[in-house]
C-alpha cells in the first residue's frame, strides 16, 4: 500500500488526461523516448497523420511503436486505485471509471452537448462477433438492435435524422447527401454501433459528414468483423512482420 501511495503520489491529475482528446485516458500507451501518455487511438490515429513523430512533442517515434505502442500499465494500475474530480460535478470518480461516469453525468452532458438519451436505432449485424457483443465488448454497451438485412444479404439501416428505414450503407449515404446535407444535429451512427467494437454512447456531432468520411465503403470486404478491435490490430501488426520488404 505504501508503494501505491508514493507511485500515485508522483502524479497529478493532470496525468490521467491524453493530451490529444483531452479526456481520461482509456488504454494509456506510453513512447520510449520522450515518455508521453496517450489513449491508444488517440496515438495511432495520430501516428496516421504525422508520420514517426510524437503527439505532443515531435521527438521521434520507433517504426515497432507506431504500429503497436507499448501499453502503460503502470499508469493503469494508478487509475484503478485513485480517484479524480468529474470535471462537472465534481464528484470522485475512479479514474477508470471516469468515462462511464460522464454518460450519466447530467451536468457534464450539459456542458459539452451530448444527449443522455441515446436513441435505439434499428440496424442489423453480418457477423457471429455482433450477436456476442454483451460478451466480448464492454458491459456498456448494453442497447439491444434488431436485426435486418436487405434481400442482398447487406444490413440495413435506420436514418437517425428521419427516421425512414431499411437502407443499405450506400443507399443511406445517397439518401443523407440527397436529404440532409444540411442537417447538423447530434446522433449516434448505426453503422458505427452495428460493427463489435462499436459503442453506443459515441455522439455524432454532424452525421451526413461523418457519412462522407467514415463510410465510403463497407468493413466487411476489408476486416474480419468477427473479431474484436484489439484483436484486428495484433492481427495487423503480426502479418505487417511477415511481410518480405
Amino acid at each position: 500500500m505504501a508503494e501505491d501511495l508514493s507511485a500515485a503520489t508522483s502524479y497529478t491529475e493532470d496525468d490521467f488526461y491524453c493530451p490529444v482528446c483531452q479526456e481520461v485516458l482509456k488504454t494509456p500507451v506510453r513512447t520510449s523516448a520522450c515518455q508521453h501518455v496517450f489513449c491508444r487511438k488517440c496515438f495511432l490515429t495520430a501516428m496516421r497523420e504525422s508520420g514517426i513523430h510524437c503527439p505532443l512533442c515531435r521527438g521521434n517515434v520507433t517504426r515497432r511503436e507506431r504500429a503497436c505502442p507499448e501499453r502503460a500499465l503502470d499508469l493503469e494500475n494508478i487509475m484503478r486505485k485513485f480517484s479524480g474530480s468529474c470535471r462537472c460535478c465534481a464528484k470522485q470518480i475512479k479514474f477508470y471509471r471516469m468515462r462511464h461516469h460522464y454518460k450519466s453525468c447530467k451536468k457534464y452532458q450539459d456542458e459539452y452537448g451530448v444527449s443522455a438519451v441515446i436513441p435505439n436505432f434499428q440496424i442489423s449485424q453480418d457477423s457471429v462477433g455482433n450477436s456476442n457483443r454483451s460478451e466480448t465488448s464492454t458491459s456498456d454497451n448494453i442497447e439491444t438492435y434488431q436485426e435486418n438485412t436487405s434481400s442482398s444479404g447487406h444490413p440495413t439501416f435506420k436514418c437517425p435524422l428521419c427516421q425512414e428505414s431499411n437502407f443499405t450503407r450506400q443507399r443511406l449515404l445517397d439518401h443523407c447527401n440527397s436529404n440532409h446535407v444540411f442537417q447538423i444535429v447530434p446522433v449516434t451512427c448505426p453503422i458505427c454501433v452495428s460493427l463489435p467494437w462499436g459503442d453506443p454512447s459515441q455522439i455524432t456531432r454532424n452525421f451526413v459528414s461523418h457519412l462522407n468520411q467514415r463510410h465510403q465503403f463497407d468493413y466487411g470486404e476489408f476486416v474480419n468483423l468477427q473479431l474484436d478491435e484489439e484483436t484486428q490490430y495484433q492481427t495487423a501488426v503480426e502479418e505487417s512482420f511477415q511481410v518480405n520488404i
